[in-house]
């Protein structure tokens, strides 16, 4: 009855495991296509052998535990890359909007008011005492101006749209610093109780994956099974299961919202993920394209005026300012004159087309287009200075998108090595399952032949008890 006993005892434990594995197997299948999911394996194990007669016998299998098949390293390194990756993709879709900005055909096409303006004086020089050409390069210098207004005012409106994703990423952030932080601690207590935490720290993982496309951070896993998310150069975000709220505040100054942790502010030191690429064009390339746009009307302004002021208007008078005059704000500052950019003159006969008072006389018009091919600003002609702004632009997107691409392709790789790890192929669980059914068939066969021997042992006793 011993052996018998024995041989249920081991068939039960084979039907309990192969259950408890079809179990496992059906999550697997069940989650195939869930993000974040890293499959799972049941670890089955020979369980401790009795003795019996002065045998050593089997004592049947036993589910060891449940494996979570996960690359730590893996997840850390493609982490790393996402960051990087989502940076620059924002970093391109930004700068983008800024292209537009100066877009010939669809955009302000400053390259094209400038020429417009210089041709109004050329065609003026034909003849200085048309009225109805005097007006067409007041109208010039008109859209000249308001050219330079629109792409300064655009400009402004795109750093304040980026501010506001800045904001909203925050926002975003501490959402799932406080989701990693309720999942350090269920995690803690499922492994202090002794269970298994696998599916737990599935989602903790793509939860980090998340929190990596938005900024960069660096993650260190604690002996209790929690993750310390640190962003900023060690500014803590979650440590356990707390999660330290980011904040944001208005620059006194710019009016820009700055990061802040624990009352410090980290804006500077933000780099990665979405975050770090809008900080970046914010703070970085659009303050820089602006100070050139400034620095252009500024010159434009300066050495039109100049022009203009020594030669003689149609009525015999010297003439004056052209543009409205810009008083920088401070000094080795421009800020502000694209903006600010404006006629000072109305009246067309005020074009000071004379160079000697008589009427008729078109000379100091020479004084306006030598200004198309001298060097003004910076050593260069207005044509070449705009055009490197702009080319400078292009530059920048295609450099950084250059760079994506090369990311992307490594994070496609990791991506590919993290499947291979952790991705749930359908083709095999269908065979883990069939394979499980049929031991747990087999397991199932053996209870029920111990079952008629014993009935048959039992009977057997029970008419040799009678024949007694």
């Amino acid at each position: 009855m011993g052996t018998l006993l024995g041989s249920m005892s081991i068939a039960l434990s084979a039907l309990e495991a192969d259950q408890t594995a079809a179990e496992v197997t059906s999550n697997n299948i069940a989650n195939a296509n869930t993000p974040g999911y890293d499959r799972q394996v049941p670890i089955l194990e020979e369980s401790a052998p009795l003795e019996f007669a002065g045998f050593m016998l089997g004592g049947g299998v036993t589910v060891a535990s449940v494996q979570t098949m996960r690359d730590n390293v893996l997840n850390l390194r493609l982490d790393s890359e996402t960051q990087q990756q989502s940076s620059l993709n924002t970093y391109v879709s930004a700068m983008q909007q800024v292209e537009a900005i100066f877009n010939e055909a669809s955009g302000v096409g400053l390259s094209s008011a400038i020429d417009g303006f210089f041709n109004s004086i050329q065609a003026l020089s034909a003849n200085p005492t048309d009225s109805t050409l005097r007006q067409s390069v007041l109208d010039a210098g008109n859209t000249l101006a308001q050219g330079f207004n629109s792409a300064s005012s655009q400009l402004q409106q795109t750093q304040s749209g980026i501010d506001q994703d800045v904001t909203q990423t925050v926002q975003q952030i501490n959402n799932l610093a406080s989701q990693i932080a309720t999942l350090n601690q269920q995690i803690g207590y499922a492994q202090g109780v002794g269970e298994g935490a696998g599916d737990l720290e599935g989602q903790r993982d793509e939860v980090l994956s998340q929190l990596s496309q938005l900024v960069g951070v660096s993650t260190v896993t604690v002996n209790d099974g929690s993750v310390t998310v640190t962003v900023a150069g060690g500014s803590p975000l979650v440590v356990g299961n707390q999660a330290y709220q980011l904040t944001t505040q208005a620059d006194p100054t710019t009016g820009m919202a700055q990061v802040y942790s624990q009352g410090s502010n980290i804006t500077a030191n933000i780099t990665g993920g979405s975050l770090g690429g809008d900080i970046q064009v914010r703070d970085q390339e659009i303050p820089s394209l602006q100070e050139q746009l400034d620095n252009l009307a500024a010159s434009l302004i300066s050495n039109v005026n100049s022009a203009n002021e020594k030669g003689y208007d149609l009525n015999g008078d010297p003439g004056g300012a052209f543009f409205t005059p810009f008083t920088p704000s401070s000094s080795g500052s421009n800020q502000g004159a694209a903006a600010s950019m404006s006629m000072y003159i109305t009246d067309p006969s005020k074009v000071a087309a004379s160079s000697d008072g008589s009427v008729g006389s078109s000379g100091n018009l020479q004084n306006f287009t030598n200004l198309q091919t001298q060097d003004i600003i910076d050593g260069q002609t207005v044509d070449s200075y705009y055009a490197g702004f702009v080319g400078g632009i292009g530059n920048s997107i295609s450099t950084a998108s250059a760079s994506a691409t090369a990311v992307g392709l490594v994070v496609q790789q990791l991506q590919n090595q993290q499947a291979s790890v952790s991705a749930v192929s359908l083709d095999e669980e269908a065979a883990n399952l069939m394979k499980y059914q049929q031991a747990y068939e087999a397991a199932a066969e053996v209870v029920s032949a111990v079952d008629t021997i014993t009935d048959f042992v039992i009977d057997n006793l029970g008419e040799q008890v009678s024949a007694t």
